[in-house]
């Protein structure tokens, strides 16, 4: 690493450590604003309190992580500029992609913690702190602690196989009065009405069963035998499968919510086992699919965009880096916003409504870097 590489990164550090000082300040605030009735209605201790506020904190710090790069760059690379330590640089022989590098590396770095929050830690936070306000006070009913669900459909689309479950607790993974469906080569069917079902070494067990068959849709369903113990090695759901299809299922607000909060090992599996969804349905999780995918590489975008925006020549005012960044933020959201709506309404294609954005920017960001002098 050259000389020069080593004061860039460090003058990066130091608006980068100003910015999150800030936004954490502010985030304080607000957080104890907004959640103090939730938290009093918890009826959350001392500890519990600052136990939450630290589970919460990777949401926000992933929310405000491109923002406060962005920031930090074009308030970094406008000293530069300012000071005339670009050009001279640039005089010196080392080009403008060169001289970036650090910040290069600075964002790919930020893009795998983006990345590593976002599918590890901020679910696992999500689930700490409804833990932590059903600590104290408890309800069944509330969805932050339901693990007994009715009316339970789950459809195995490769099998052919359908379940109806009147009642389902995830925890014990026992089913009570399930109806099992799956319809033959020939379209003959099967069916299992069975008092209870459990998932027992690998392997479905349904107690007080009753087996029918269905030779062709003219006729009705003719029982078969019936039996006290019923096992059925052949049906590989599992009740993770079972569990994950209720989650997406019973919860109606990750259809409409840009930040579902559903990390990519559930979506892809959920994915793969529906690959006959509704077309609202299936541009929706689409679209929220490669926009996982898509959002961690938004910290790279940001070092693209800030580099021509920040490394022009001139004396200017070092608080054009915030005008800047807010200008750039604001542009960028909305047409996020824009893509995602499209995406999920089906006019544009998934991945690129989810990547339309990055594209764009990245694009902005090369040909301005390009021009640049």
């Amino acid at each position: 690493m050259r000389l020069h590489d080593r004061y860039f990164f460090r003058e990066l550090l130091t608006p980068l450590a100003y910015c999150l000082g800030g936004f954490m300040a502010v985030w304080v605030s607000f957080f104890f604003f907004t959640k103090l009735d939730e938290m009093r209605e918890a009826k959350l201790h001392a500890l519990d309190v600052i136990e939450y506020c630290l589970a919460s904190l990777p949401e926000f710090f992933l929310l405000v992580l491109p923002v406060l790069l962005l920031l930090a760059l074009l308030y970094a690379l406008t000293h530069h500029a300012r000071h005339n330590e670009i050009t001279a640089l640039r005089a010196a022989g080392v080009s403008l992609w060169r001289l970036c590098a650090p910040y290069f590396i600075v964002g790919l770095l930020a893009s795998g913690v983006y990345l590593a929050l976002n599918e590890m830690a901020v679910p696992r936070c999500q689930a700490w702190t409804k833990e932590i306000l059903t600590r104290h006070v408890k309800n069944q009913e509330d969805s932050k602690v339901k693990t007994r669900f009715t009316g339970v459909n789950f459809d195995h689309q490769s099998a052919r196989r359908h379940w109806h479950i009147v009642e389902y607790d995830t925890k014990t993974c026992v089913a009570i009065s399930p109806d099992v469906r799956w319809w033959l080569a020939d379209d003959a069917a099967r069916r299992i009405i069975a008092e209870r079902g459990t998932f027992t070494n690998g392997t479905w067990v349904f107690f007080n069963a009753q087996v029918l068959q269905l030779k062709s849709v003219q006729e009705n369903w003719r029982a078969q035998f019936s039996t006290n113990e019923l096992t059925m090695p052949e049906f590989d759901e599992t009740p993770a499968q079972i569990a994950l299809d209720i989650k997406f299922s019973d919860a109606g607000g990750l259809m409409s919510s840009r930040s579902a909060g559903v990390p990519l090992v559930d979506l892809w599996p959920y994915l793969r086992n529906h690959p006959e969804l509704a077309s609202k349905d299936r541009a929706n999780w689409w679209t929220k699919f490669h926009a996982r995918i898509a959002a961690p590489w938004t910290c790279l975008v940001v070092v693209l965009m800030a580099i021509p925006f920040g490394a022009q020549s001139g004396r200017r005012n070092l608080f054009f880096g915030v005008a800047g960044s807010i200008f750039i933020c604001f542009a960028y959201f909305v047409l996020q916003a824009v893509c995602f709506a499209l995406g999920m309404s089906g006019i544009l294609p998934s991945w690129l409504a989810a990547w339309l954005p990055n594209i764009f920017f990245s694009t902005a960001g090369i040909i301005l870097t390009l021009r640049s002098r």
